[in-house]
């Protein structure tokens, strides 16, 4: 899994003002893909949505998104391995939280576009 973020990211030359490349290159398309698989998964999809909300544990993940617990905690590990999400130790308890805003958006976005599918709501222009 290739999503951890490049060391050492330089500005490069045709690049827009927000510093994102104004043509994605092979390399951005094939991270994007990895990402948006990782997004594939329901149960993945779900945890992070319940991050959309702010820090949680484990067992409030759990009962968010209602898998069993083992299975979370898999689902988690492989975010994490993939630096989607951040963990802090609080106690004898770990918090995640969402690596970034750019996700919270995919997130967002990919559930709007299934409720305007679901309920035949027309597209935003």
């Amino acid at each position: 899994m290739h999503l951890s973020p490049a060391q050492g990211a330089q500005q490069h030359e045709g690049r827009a003002a927000d510093g994102h490349p104004r043509s994605p290159g092979e390399e951005q398309f094939a991270l994007a893909a990895e990402l948006l698989a990782l997004l594939g998964d329901r149960t993945r999809l779900a945890l992070l949505h319940a991050l959309t909300e702010g820090e949680a544990d484990v067992s409030t993940l759990t009962q968010a998104c209602g898998a069993a617990r083992p299975a979370v905690s898999q689902h988690l590990a492989r975010l994490r391995l993939a630096g989607l999400v951040d963990t802090r130790k609080e106690g004898r308890r770990v918090i995640y939280a969402l690596r970034d805003g750019h996700l919270r958006r995919v997130v967002d976005e990919a559930l709007s576009l299934a409720d305007h599918r679901l309920t035949n709501r027309p597209a935003h222009g």
